[in-house]
């Protein structure tokens, strides 16, 4: 029987710019054990998420998976663009610890109402990977209130954060300064890509970056680590 499986999230669900995990976790499985559906937005906060929850809902999935607030968490730190960010995902406030955890919540009480589905809550990847850094605090923080969320509502707490804090000091990386990934960051990662045929994972290691190529957009390592949280926690019948 296919567990149906729907992946919600931001541009690490999207995979534009990240090794895809959806690829990842369906690598685990036996052809048609799991048909996995993408429900990534790239720069959504959670607000955005809250928002675009009916095509999930109409047609309800076996298990869903909740991979938000990593951009909620960049705007808690300096030299990031707030105000851009709230022109451009249409924010109708400032974004704030508070009102990430009340939209996730909101997130939540809707999937859980109006689906019967396995609900999965992911901490967030590391920002940065200087464990001590103010940028790895901040995903910490959210990660914090994404196990609280889960507790309250009584769904899956998948602890990816805790994992890549544990992979990133078992790599003792030398330690890369924090930089926000703008777009034309972002951009010189993707001409890298496409134009001059370097993997993604050649870029991390070009940048002495242990889990991502940017420090937030997740390469094969930082990819695995969420399928193999979403797997172990939600889909895999011996654990």
């Amino acid at each position: 029987m296919t567990t149906r499986v729907a992946c919600l999230g931001d541009s690490l669900t999207r995979a534009q710019f990240s090794v895809d995990y959806l690829d990842l976790l369906a690598r685990r499985h036996p052809p048609g054990d799991v048909r996995l559906a993408r429900f990534g937005v790239n720069g959504d906060f959670a607000y955005n998420l809250m928002q675009r929850l009916d095509a999930v809902v109409t047609n309800p999935p076996d298990v869903i998976t909740v991979l938000i607030g990593t951009n909620d968490a960049r705007a808690s730190l300096a030299g990031y663009p707030v105000e851009q960010a709230m022109r451009r995902k249409r924010l109708p406030e400032r974004p704030s610890a508070g009102w990430f955890q009340q939209c996730l919540e909101a997130v939540v009480t809707r999937l859980r109402t109006e689906t019967d589905a396995t609900i999965g809550l992911l901490s967030l990847p590391v920002l940065g990977q200087r464990p001590e850094g103010a940028a790895a605090r901040a995903s910490q923080a959210y990660s914090r209130m994404i196990s609280e969320v889960a507790a309250a509502h009584e769904v899956a707490y998948l602890p990816l954060h805790e994992r890549q804090v544990e992979e990133v000091r078992r790599a003792d990386p030398p330690p890369v300064p924090y930089r926000e990934a703008t777009p034309a960051a972002v951009i010189g990662v993707l001409v890298q890509h496409a134009v001059l045929r370097r993997s993604l994972d050649a870029i991390s290691r070009r940048r002495g970056l242990v889990l991502t190529t940017d420090h937030i957009h997740q390469n094969s390592r930082g990819a695995t680590l969420i399928a193999e949280v979403i797997d172990t926690g939600l889909l895999d019948p011996s654990a």
